[in-house]
């Protein structure tokens, strides 16, 4: 029982001098230049974070991701092109766009599309 606590002791010991054995290397400089200084964005790291976000950014983004599942959803219909039918694949096709052509013109007439008002 006593080799035990020795062995926890020893442990508890080399695990405390490695913490702060890397805690010392480790040390970084806060005053760094590129740290201090915007990122690539164009926002202030030092000013609040709670800034208000733009609408007419959030709409085209997400316009932007369903045109973006739209191009996942027709690559797997132009590999299968050899498989079916001409003329279903024609007329699926055709009503995939016609519902994508549908929500643009939707988007369009919304003002979603314009950036300056």
């Amino acid at each position: 029982m006593k080799i035990l606590s020795m062995l926890m002791m020893i442990i508890i010991l080399i695990t405390f001098i490695l913490i702060l054995l890397v805690n010392l290397i480790s040390k970084k400089t806060f005053m760094d230049r590129e740290k201090s200084s915007p990122f690539e964005c164009g926002f202030d790291p030092k000013s609040s974070a709670r800034l208000p976000f733009s609408l007419q950014f959030f709409l085209i983004a997400v316009i932007f991701l369903i045109f973006d599942v739209e191009i996942t959803l027709l690559l797997p219909m132009i590999s299968s092109i050899m498989l079916n039918n001409m003329m279903n694949y024609s007329i699926i096709f055709s009503f995939f766009l016609l519902i994508l052509l549908i929500g643009l013109y939707h988007e369009w007439n919304q003002g979603a599309l314009n950036w300056a008002y």
